[in-house]
């Protein structure tokens, strides 16, 4: 039996397979690249590196039951986070880290960004999990957490309240339709995570719609 070759697909099915095969990488080149520029939108294939230099890799919305129709833009209220300033430890090209912070400053909070190389230093000394950990990391005057793109709302109602126990809040990764990494219509559920100062976790909310984070 002669073996399979691309010699014997048809003409037109060998440039039709060659163009899906150009389409599949070129998409996929163009999602990684897309957090790593300044002013870009966030993609749902982003990946960060955390301090063991492993990819923390975005929550990708991986079916229609995990994909609302619209991305609403978040509700501003500037009064929610008016007294409330932190200074946010980032890398200088993380477009996703920019637009986490105008969410934050639309809400109210005032932000000083510190643009740093080594992430993974300020995340050991604010006691950040390794499993917890994101692409930026924010911290109040007062000495409490606040990693990755937890929405405005969930800052605020911590704060107000701050449990014995927690030191912050978490978002993991990247989930696609946090504040910050809004991409193309997606929402992919997520979990806001607290950090206990004993280096503990415990899930502090189940965020399963966009509505639910204005």
């Amino acid at each position: 039996m002669n073996a399979f070759t691309s010699d014997s697909i048809p003409t037109f099915k060998r440039h039709s397979y060659k163009l899906l095969q150009s389409t599949v990488w070129l998409v996929a080149a163009s999602a990684l690249f897309a957090c790593s520029q300044p002013d870009s939108s966030a993609s749902n294939a982003s990946s960060l590196q955390n301090d063991n230099g492993a990819a923390v890799t975005a929550n990708v919305a991986e079916s229609n039951a995990q994909t609302e129709s619209a991305i609403t833009t978040p509700a501003s209220n500037p009064d929610l986070l008016k007294n409330v300033s932190v200074t946010v430890y980032k890398d200088a090209n993380c477009g996703c880290c920019k637009d986490w912070i105008s969410h934050a400053e639309d809400n109210g909070l005032s932000a000083t960004a510190h643009d740093v190389t080594d992430l993974a230093v300020f995340k050991e000394r604010y006691g950040v999990p390794t499993e917890m950990r994101s692409c930026h990391t924010a911290v109040t005057t007062d000495g409490y957490v606040f990693e990755g793109h937890v929405p405005a709302k969930y800052v605020a109602q911590f704060l107000e309240n701050p449990p014995v126990q927690a030191l912050g809040l978490a978002v993991p990764g990247m989930p696609v339709g946090s504040p910050g990494m809004e991409y193309q219509n997606k929402f992919a559920p997520y979990q806001i995570m607290q950090l206990n100062k004993d280096g503990t976790t415990e899930v502090y909310a189940d965020i399963v719609s966009t509505e639910q984070q204005l």
